[in-house]
């Protein structure tokens, strides 16, 4: 037995400070970041809902485009956003309950083990601030001007990379399913002579 572990074993197990229960007004703050962040738990619960749903519709759209036959391709599209629409209708809500009946303990946690009453005063007081509220309602706005513009000064020299991108992808693919095409099958196996 090493010497870390018998003392382990000896000395008596105290809880560390930060294990005591909060105060009453700590976890009266911890609840008031947690009701400010509610728009922000929910923007995620969705983003995580549509993101495979966006995956799917892509996939979809690509099938669509390069094995239905063009008559049925409009008719398929919508049936496929039908299906969509109705998961995205039915999950979304269930994510976002989810999320907000996790949160308080995941984020309420992590409040109460890495920040003092006073940090969370700030916290709050920061949230509420109508300056931040402002800035959160225009981050939006900010964010798609700078992707504007991010696409216009980048373009000339993202483009071509793209374009080069997708010919060699194009060619490999092509490669590897033009030689799988040209192996010939292998014949079945013989059963065993008994």
């Amino acid at each position: 037995m090493t010497a870390l572990a018998s003392h382990a074993q000896s000395t008596p197990a105290t809880a560390p400070a930060a294990a005591a229960a909060p105060s009453p007004a700590k976890k009266e703050l911890i609840q008031r970041v947690l009701k400010l962040q509610q728009g922000g738990i929910e923007r995620l619960a969705t983003a995580m809902t549509e993101e495979p749903a966006l995956l799917l519709a892509d996939r979809a759209s690509e099938i669509i485009a390069a094995k239905v036959p063009k008559d049925r391709q409009e008719t398929v599209a919508k049936e496929v956003q039908s299906e969509l629409q109705k998961y995205l209708k039915d999950t979304v809500p269930l994510v976002r309950r989810s999320a907000q009946q996790l949160a308080p303990a995941t984020i309420g946690a992590v409040l109460e083990s890495k920040f003092n009453e006073d940090e969370l005063r700030e916290i709050v007081a920061m949230l509420e601030s109508p300056a931040y509220g402002k800035y959160q309602q225009l981050s939006g706005e900010m964010q798609q001007s700078l992707q504007a513009k991010l696409v216009s000064d980048t373009r000339a020299t993202v483009e071509p990379r793209v374009q080069a991108l997708e010919k060699t992808l194009g060619e490999r693919l092509k490669a590897a399913t033009s030689a799988a095409a040209a192996t010939p099958a292998k014949p079945a196996a013989k059963p065993a002579a008994k």
